[in-house]
């Protein structure tokens, strides 16, 4: 795989909006987590909500896209020159070459759950309610494109958690067959009733703050984030490259993973075969860390399998952001290039006792270190599995 320039990138989730804020709390190892406030649903768990977005409205000229995911995604969007970026790719590449791809998995439910809310007297739903261009999969696609001004390729993969890692490979693909130059790529996930009813009724939300690695975690916590990254066929001086992409499905069961991580252990070999590196050439790996019980113990086989048993420093930032689903694997491509400029690896959050059955060799606190390269896994409903290897420069 030929290596992907990152030339930009921005997030923005519930430790603040853009990179900035992002790095304070990380460095101050600081969660985002909280009560779940969220329409003042009767349930007892903890998440990470993007403060202000039932007051944040979209330009006019985008209103009609206007619901929960893509105000997220707008207010991603406007932080770190991220606008200016793409105006640049775009009157250097032409507006046809440069594509969008993204990952969610309930895009802008949210909005069609309130019009069922609010349907009217003879049932129809409101009468401004709009599908195609809010709740609809492809919405968050269509808008980026529009508020982007982008006229090439542009599609939405929707793969549980792994969807917005395993856009790189689309964009990678899209750029060795010679159809665009440039692409955005990322994703956004919102909070919605059926993520959070959903995930009650398979018992896995945490009711405190998410602990991964934790010998008494018993849940996440659903956090909701935006993320956007532009990767370019050249590039004078980029933020950070993409070496390897590693894209698997094992298909083993519908919401579990599978206990020996056989999907994940072939996704973190693919990822560092694309990259031509060796497992001993990764400083540290942002793992997919949950922080329910068979998730963190198959990916700790997975590591293990990989990596031997003296594995590089690992931990999971889900502590401090929420499992953001869709988005995950953009946001924590995002906090590995911090990582990889600002020299440190984040420390997990919340660990209160370590699990004697996992031996990852598990970081709690931050630590200082140059790094070369970072894995960054994705792990997702169904055994769909994506890994990243991430690099501050090309070998």
């Amino acid at each position: 795989m030929k290596p992907l320039a990152i030339t930009a990138f921005t997030l923005s989730t519930a430790l603040g909006a853009g990179r900035a804020a992002t790095l304070e709390a990380l460095q101050a190892q600081r969660s985002g987590l909280a009560p779940l406030r969220f329409l003042d649903l009767p349930l007892a768990t903890w998440t990470g909500e993007v403060a202000g977005l039932e007051q944040a409205g979209l330009p006019t000229a985008l209103a009609h896209h206007d619901c929960r995911n893509n105000r997220l995604a707008w207010l991603a969007l406007q932080q770190d020159g991220f606008l200016a970026a793409v105006a640049r790719a775009r009157a250097r590449w032409g507006t046809a070459r440069v594509g969008v791809f993204l990952g969610t998995s309930t895009s802008g439910l949210l909005q069609t759950e309130l019009a069922y809310r609010n349907r009217q007297g003879d049932g129809m739903l409101p009468e401004g309610f709009r599908y195609a261009e809010t709740q609809n999969t492809f919405s968050l696609a269509g808008f980026a494109a529009e508020a982007l001004q982008l006229a090439g390729p542009r599609y939405v993969v929707s793969t549980a958690c792994s969807s917005s890692a395993k856009v790189f490979g689309n964009a990678q693909r899209m750029l060795q067959a010679g159809w665009i130059d440039a692409a955005v790529v990322g994703g956004v996930d919102s909070l919605c009733l059926t993520t959070l009813y959903g995930f009650n009724a398979l018992e896995l939300l945490a009711p405190e703050a998410c602990r991964p690695w934790d010998a008494e975690r018993c849940g996440l916590s659903i956090g909701e984030a935006g993320s956007f990254l532009l990767v370019e066929r050249e590039a004078e001086a980029p933020e950070g490259w993409v070496l390897g992409v590693g894209e698997t499905n094992d298909g083993h069961h519908m919401s579990t993973p599978h206990p020996e991580g056989t999907g994940a252990i072939a996704a973190m070999r693919a990822a560092l075969d694309a990259a031509g590196l060796q497992p001993g050439d990764i400083d540290y790996i942002n793992l997919h860390g949950t922080a329910t019980p068979t998730n963190d113990a198959s990916e700790d086989r997975a590591v293990r399998s990989v990596f031997g048993e003296h594995t590089p420093p690992c931990s999971s930032t889900k502590g401090a952001t929420g499992h953001t689903l869709g988005a995950a694997g953009g946001i924590e491509a995002a906090i590995s290039l911090l990582a990889l400029q600002h020299g440190f690896m984040p420390g997990g959050l919340h660990r209160q006792q370590s699990d004697p059955g996992l031996h990852a060799q598990y970081l709690d606190t931050n630590r200082a270190a140059p790094l070369r390269h970072v894995l960054s896994n994705s792990f997702g409903f169904g055994g769909t599995n994506a890994s990243l290897v991430l690099a501050k420069e090309v070998p």
